[in-house]
Order: C-alpha cells, then sequence, then structure tokens
C-alpha cells in the first residue's frame, strides 16, 4: 500500500445501505435518499429540520435552522480511513497568496509573545512571527532587522566597524545587535578595504573599554577569505576546510563585498524547513502596524528593514481606516503582503479583499485574554467565523489565519479542517523560552507574564490604537482584555515539533494526507463532524482520575 497522493490506495467495501441511511457515519441522509425517493421539498425541509441526520460542514454551518455559532470545543470531526504513514503527511499551507508555510503556525503580535528571539525560532520551525508594535518605530524595525540578520546564505549587508572606534562601542553594537562577531573596513562599512575581524575571543580579555579595534582585531593577514562571485556551496566548502567561523568576501580591490558565516551552516543542516526567501535565504519575518496616519512611517521603516508581511493590527478590521491604509500599503510597497483583519463575516472580508489584501486574519473577542465579547457585545464563535470567511475567501483566492481561540493541537486540526490556511497563536506560545519577558514562579509553578493587548496595562504601552483607530487620545480607556500568567512551556525547539506532530496525528486520522486534501473534503462535504453535548466535550477529556500530571512531551 502506498500513500502517493491516495493514488495506489485499496479499494475497500462500502457499509451497507441501512447502515448507511441511519446517519451513523455522519452522511447526508436526506440527500442520498434524495436520488431514490421523489420527496416534495416541504418533506425535505422538514426532515433537515427535525433529525440530525447530516453531519457535513454544510449541514452545520450553512444549513443551521436553529441560528447556533460554533467553537472548536463543540464540533469533532468524524474519522477517514488511514492508508498512509505520519512521514507522509503534508502540513504545508498558505499564509498569503504569495506566501507558503512548511508548518502552518504564526506567532500573534502581542508584547508578550513576539519579539525577535520568537520571530527567529517560529521561522526556523517553518511557521513565521508577526513582530508586534507596541514599540517606538525605530525598535520595530531594529527587531525585524534582526531576524533578517539571523541567518543568510550570503549576508550582503553585514555590519562593519572602523579601526578607529573603541571596545567599548564595539560592546554596545554587541549589545544593541545580538551577535559579535564583525569585519573591520577601513571606513567602518560594506565596500570598504578589509582590515580584519573581531569575535567574542578577540575582546575577552581586554579590560580597558577605550582601546581601538585596531589593537585587538585578528588582522588581514591572518583571514581566510573568498573571492567575489563564489557560490555558496565554494564558500561553504572553504569554510569547513578552514574551520573559521567567518568567511569574508571580497572583490579584487580587496573590499568587502559581502560575509558567510559557519552558524548558517549549522541552521540550515538543524531547520531543513526553514521558513526563507529564494534570493538571500533570509528567514520571513512579520510585523503588525496600526491604522493611524503615523503608521505609514512604522510601514516604510519596516519595509526598509526587510519585512515580508505586514498584519494590519485591528480588533474590527471593517473600517475606513484600515480600508485607507490597505490601499497605501498596496500602493507604495506592492512587492510586500498584506493581511487584513480581524474579521469574523464575509461581508467584512469583501471589503478588505476589495481593498487588495493579500491574506485575512479570522477572530473576535475569542483569545484566552480578550474580553472583547463581555465588554462590547460584538464578535463570533471561532468555528463559524472560520468556516464561513474561509469559504468566501476561497473564492478570492484569498488565504485565512484563524486568530485565537487554539487550546491544543486537536484545535489547530480543526481550524485547519474548516478551512484555515495557517493559525495564530498567542497564549499557546506565550510561557516558552523565547516569549519576551522572565521566569518567576508562584506556587512552585514556574510562570511568565502574558496579556491581552486590549488589557490596561498593554493600552499604556500605546496598543490603544488597536481599538480606537482614529488619531485621538481618549481621556476613558475602556479594556478589552486581561493580564495573567500562562505555565512554563520550555524551548519552541521542542514545543513546535510537538505542534507539527499533533497537527499529523489529526489530519491521519481523519483520513487525510494533507492540509489541501482535508480543505478539497470540507468543500465538497465529504469531511464529516458531529455536535458534540456539553457532556460529550467532558467525556473528550481527561476525567474520572482523583489526580493526573498532563505533560505534552
Amino acid at each position: 500500500m502506498s500513500g502517493e497522493n491516495g493514488s495506489k490506495r485499496q479499494k475497500l467495501s462500502e457499509i451497507d445501505e441501512e447502515t448507511l441511511n441511519s446517519g451513523a457515519e455522519g452522511y447526508d441522509f436526506v440527500l442520498r435518499k434524495k436520488k431514490r425517493i421523489a420527496w416534495s421539498s416541504s418533506i425535505f425541509i422538514n426532515l433537515t429540520n427535525r433529525f440530525p441526520f447530516s453531519f457535513t460542514p454544510s449541514q452545520i454551518f450553512v444549513r443551521n435552522t436553529s441560528c447556533i455559532a460554533y467553537t472548536y470545543d463543540d464540533l469533532i470531526l468524524m474519522p477517514g480511513h488511514i492508508g498512509f504513514g505520519l512521514n507522509e503527511i503534508d502540513i504545508s499551507s498558505q499564509l498569503t497568496k504569495n506566501i507558503r508555510l512548511q508548518a502552518p503556525f504564526v506567532s500573534s503580535p502581542m508584547d508578550t509573545v513576539t519579539e525577535h528571539k520568537m520571530a527567529i525560532m517560529m521561522a526556523l520551525q517553518g511557521g513565521i512571527g508577526i513582530i508586534h508594535s507596541n514599540m517606538s518605530i525605530e525598535d520595530q524595525a531594529a527587531e525585524v532587522l534582526k531576524v533578517k540578520k539571523f541567518k543568510n546564505g550570503f549576508i550582503t549587508d553585514p555590519v562593519c566597524l572602523s579601526p578607529d572606534m573603541t571596545l567599548e562601542e564595539v560592546w554596545r553594537t554587541k549589545d544593541k545587535l545580538g551577535f559579535s562577531s564583525f569585519p573591520v573596513t577601513e571606513c567602518g562599512r560594506l565596500g570598504g578595504k578589509l582590515l580584519g575581524i573581531i569575535s567574542n575571543r578577540d575582546t575577552s580579555f581586554i579590560e580597558d573599554p577605550n582601546v581601538p579595534v585596531s589593537d585587538f582585531m585578528t588582522p588581514r593577514d591572518k583571514l581566510v577569505s573568498a573571492k567575489e562571485g563564489v557560490s555558496l556551496i565554494e564558500a561553504n566548502d572553504i569554510l569547513k576546510k578552514s574551520k573559521k567561523g567567518k568567511l569574508p568576501v571580497v572583490n579584487e580591490k580587496d573590499e568587502l563585498v559581502a560575509l558567510i558565516a559557519r552558524t548558517d551552516l549549522q541552521k540550515n543542516i538543524d531547520y531543513p524547513l526553514a521558513s526563507k526567501d529564494n534570493v538571500n535565504k533570509q528567514l520571513l519575518v512579520g510585523a503588525s502596524i496600526g491604522t493611524r496616519p503615523e503608521d505609514r512611517d512604522r510601514a516604510k521603516a519596516l519595509v526598509d528593514a526587510g519585512v515580508d508581511v505586514i498584519v494590519v493590527d485591528s480588533s474590527q478590521g471593517d473600517s475606513v481606516y484600515q480600508l485607507d491604509i490597505i490601499r497605501y500599503l498596496k500602493a507604495e510597497f506592492p512587492k510586500v503582503d498584506v493581511i487584513g483583519g480581524n474579521v469574523v463575516t464575509p461581508s467584512q472580508a469583501l471589503h478588505l479583499i476589495e481593498a487588495g489584501v493579500d491574506g485575512l486574519r479570522v477572530g473576535m473577542g475569542i483569545g484566552s485574554i480578550c474580553t472583547t465579547q463581555e465588554v462590547c457585545a460584538v464578535g463570533r464563535a471561532q468555528a463559524s467565523a472560520v468556516y464561513h470567511v474561509a469559504k468566501f475567501a476561497k473564492r478570492h483566492g484569498i488565504p485565512i489565519v484563524a486568530d485565537g481561540g487554539i487550546k491544543s493541537t486537536g484545535h489547530i486540526a480543526k481550524a485547519l479542517c474548516l478551512g484555515a490556511g495557517c493559525v495564530m497563536m498567542g497564549g499557546m506560545l506565550a510561557g516558552t523560552d523565547e516569549s519576551p519577558g522572565e521566569y518567576f514562579y508562584q506556587d512552585g509553578v514556574r510562570l511568565k507574564r502574558y496579556r491581552g493587548m486590549g488589557s490596561l496595562e498593554a493600552m499604556e504601552k500605546g496598543s490603544e490604537k488597536r481599538y480606537v483607530w482614529e488619531n485621538t487620545t481618549t481621556a476613558i480607556k475602556v479594556a478589552q482584555g486581561v493580564s495573567g500568567a500562562v505555565q512554563d512551556k520550555g524551548t519552541l525547539r521542542r514545543y513546535i515539533p510537538y505542534l507539527m506532530q499533533g497537527l499529523r496525528h489529526g489530519l491521519q486520522d481523519a483520513g487525510c494526507a494533507s492540509v489541501a486534501e482535508a480543505q478539497e473534503k470540507l468543500y465538497a462535504d465529504k469531511l464529516r463532524f458531529e455536535i458534540r453535548s456539553p457532556a460529550a466535550q467532558s467525556e473528550g477529556g481527561v476525567h474520572s482520575l482523583h489526580s493526573y500530571q498532563k505533560r505534552l512531551y
């Protein structure tokens, strides 16, 4: 038996007609009977309303005569036939029209979730991080730049030092940029004559902060270099043979034109699914902006820093303010993808699609730290929002990101099976080593701070613009989020592979060899669900134990 796109899967027997028509499989009893018996349309409608025979997506979400909105927990997928192994399952999916991720995971632009460390590790694992905007324009652009410079094939714009800089200036540069090795050129810029390189070993035992770089750098005559025009493979071979950490690339005048780092070779080995561009092999990174006039300056700074996708961050995305800035972004920066939102209905989505978005962010008031539905009485249950917006956006070729409400790998599987291209997570990733903030202990438990961008604490730092779009300052702030703490989850190096494997298990049990296949079945009404009662939801979790320990991996 082979799993190659299901082309060689065994032909299996079908169950008998009586069992099939009983609703036991979750198939649409009424539609199947329609092919055989000439019922009147009124009987069809009456049967559909009275008997829960149908568990196709259309029955649950479209022919929803009870007007009920569903969450992820309300639904459970029916199992399918497994004709392929876990290693054959393709979980890659679209973030936007132009960006495809090998792992459909996005870290949320929250100030307790995503800064450069989170974005770097998300990209290395095949996902992407969205840098939050609750900081100055310069600081956010610097965060983006750290991600873009973290991993390159050829580093075509390395930070250079001049020979007359002091050790104290070197320390400040190291602290600001987060790395410790720099080429030294005559002019202190790329394109200058190469004089040497400094690294940690050059600075470790020097105490006088006023010593110039020229006194302690590794000089040019002790460096191994490569000539301009060298291929990446050839340059990598030189690095391996020389056992050096950095390989300067120079032209005929011995002027620095690029740099290659040995650590980048190791990263390529460790992270084969890394999200990166095809030209410079830089990690992909996104960043959020608001909808106020000054956010146009923020967008320009982010684009100059190399951002790959901009997320317009609003709690309610269907506003004239967001439409204006989307049109501006697509006109000024056509090569940068734009994700609009947040939306929960097709009519909201339509306005943003017409404005030119490359992706949509779906979810309103359903995050663990969000109180929008409670405070404002506006929003939508997430499973219903994802299904309806994804189905509508698909007609326009626009992927959606299911934002919020994700509490487990099961929720990730449900979101993707309901049509989402990717899932955006906040609370699921808060508490990892890579999230901002320090750990602390409470009652013997190791925790990290986590807060909603609608909390008063976050608003005081600048996130008010996510909820008040016009360029005014309100005297009274209305919180739409809370502050709290989440338990330590360890490093993303272990956590993301766990999420990926959990998603593969979910798709496998549903009989889908890829996210694309799951969504094909969804829109063909071949993917089946049931609605769970509160008792069924309780039964589906851990129960009937005096105590237990829940280890994820």
